[in-house]
């Protein structure tokens, strides 16, 4: 600072002169042609997706209807008669498999809104608050037959991040299922890049029958994301020990 206060210019050049924004004008239209173009990539690949119009035509809110499809055409989980818990509901299209898939009571959570679906109870809510959990158990009139959690955390694009933010929801997920799953019940998860966590890998051993980790054709070629499915519930106190 020079004594009136003003800051003075130092350096080469007697013409130069204060930064007037236009950098940060530069970075802010770089940065928006980027977002722009990332967009523009999202779309094209929306359009030419098979599964995308696949939706459209079949009626599912989202692609992600066929992941559990297939997941399903491997493992058998959905069967007519079933009580299932869909945990991270929206936008709804995993609801609707089940719905078609002859679930007799089916219940579901998300912190987004979801879109009413005809044979569903959803509630808007957190997994990890009591009092959501049981107003959407109220759905049901037993224990859960099945739990299902298509749970992910917003992507940061680092892919350590990201993996551990979505373990984490899968440990939470898991939870869940051994509070709530009646025995002989099975549970599906979302995990991401190796599959779950050795420490998950264990805890699911110890309490079901068989695990294994399925990726669909649905789940795009270059995405991380698997899931993991484990049948036969041992009971809550397989839990304990």
């Amino acid at each position: 600072m020079s004594d009136d206060g003003k800051r003075r210019w130092r350096g080469p050049g007697k013409d130069r002169k204060p930064d007037s924004g236009r950098r940060t004008g530069e970075r802010k239209i770089i940065a928006y042609r980027a977002k722009s173009e990332s967009s523009k990539k999202w779309i094209e690949r929306q359009l030419a997706d098979p599964y995308v119009q696949k939706a459209r035509q079949d009626g599912y809110r989202a692609r992600a209807a066929y992941k559990l499809l297939e997941i399903d055409e491997k493992a058998g989980l959905l069967k007519p008669g079933q009580r299932v818990v869909d945990l991270g509901s929206a936008p709804g299209g995993w609801l609707q498999v089940c719905v078609r898939k002859g679930v007799k009571e089916l219940v579901g959570i998300d912190l987004l809104e979801v879109e009413p679906v005809v044979g569903a109870h959803v509630v808007q809510g957190d997994i990890n608050n009591p009092a959501d959990v049981e107003a959407m158990l109220a759905g049901l009139s037993g224990p859960p037959d099945l739990v299902l959690s298509d749970m992910a955390a917003n992507t940061t694009g680092h892919r350590q991040t990201d993996h551990l933010r979505t373990a984490a929801l899968a440990d939470m997920a898991l939870h869940f299922a051994t509070e709530n799953l009646v025995q002989g019940g099975a549970f599906c998860s979302k995990v991401f890049q190796g599959g779950a966590t050795p420490d998950m890998m264990e805890a699911l051993r110890a309490r079901f029958r068989t695990v294994k980790h399925i990726k669909p054709p649905a789940s795009r070629s270059g995405s991380p994301e698997l899931f993991v499915v484990a049948t036969g519930f041992l009971g809550k106190q397989a839990s304990t020990q």
